[in-house]
């Protein structure tokens, strides 16, 4: 029997999650409910979903402030978040970015659209779609294993939501070789989605943050490359 794929539906509206819970059922997905961001920390911290489809605008804690609670206190798994929105201004996507969101989708989005992503997103992580595999590449001390899904620096491991662990590996694949940010940004997030490519830089400052800045060298216009 094939396993089912566990996900989180967050929002304060009845009538929605009726909707996404009846639709993501009908495509065998394991379905958890929450009505706000608070519950839906709760729930994510209990029941490990995969995936965590989440409102934005909610009482009692919004979608952003949830996504960053997720992220600041699960450790041992990294779920997918997908934030939904009304509003489509960059700023707007990019506060979902920095908080640690995966995928920010502005609505009105088709439930068949959604769940499409959502399969191209699991996909990508699990590793089931074409792309370069690591087995412990090492720069100096800084080693990444593609196979364990882990970063280390002087022995320390060091945690990279998906994305960024994504990031990291695709271009220490191939160190000093410049990859442009539409090949860089299509090749994580495809090209169908409506995400802006500003925020690429989020995620390079975010990786940055962690394993330090000399790693990854930005050439201005253009792109990124990794260096040794």
């Amino acid at each position: 029997m094939i396993k089912k794929s566990k996900i989180l539906l967050v929002d304060d509206e009845a009538d929605i999650i009726e909707l996404l819970q009846f639709n993501f059922q009908s495509e065998q997905f394991e379905v958890r409910t929450a009505s706000n961001g608070k519950d839906a920390v709760v729930q994510a911290l209990k029941y490990r979903p995969d995936v965590i489809v989440m409102d934005i605008v909610m009482p009692l804690m919004d979608g952003i402030e949830a996504c960053l609670e997720i992220r600041q206190h699960v450790s041992s798994y990294d779920p997918l978040i997908f934030l939904l929105s009304a509003r489509g201004e960059d700023y707007s996507q990019l506060a979902g970015f920095e908080a640690g969101a995966d995928d920010y989708i502005v609505k009105p989005v088709s439930t068949k659209v959604l769940v499409a992503r959502i399969r191209a997103q699991l996909k990508r992580k699990n590793g089931t779609v074409s792309g370069t595999h690591l087995r412990g590449v090492q720069e100096n001390e800084l080693v990444i294993d593609r196979d364990s899904y882990l970063v280390i620096k002087n022995n320390r491991e060091i945690q990279l939501p998906h994305k960024e662990f994504e990031i990291l590996s695709l271009m220490a694949s191939r160190p000093k070789r410049l990859f442009g940010r539409e090949e860089i940004f299509n090749h994580i997030w495809g090209s169908d989605t409506g995400v802006s490519q500003r925020t690429m830089d989020v995620y390079i400052r975010k990786i940055r943050s962690k394993i330090g800045k000399n790693y990854i060298q930005t050439v201005k216009g253009v792109g990124y490359k990794f260096v040794q």
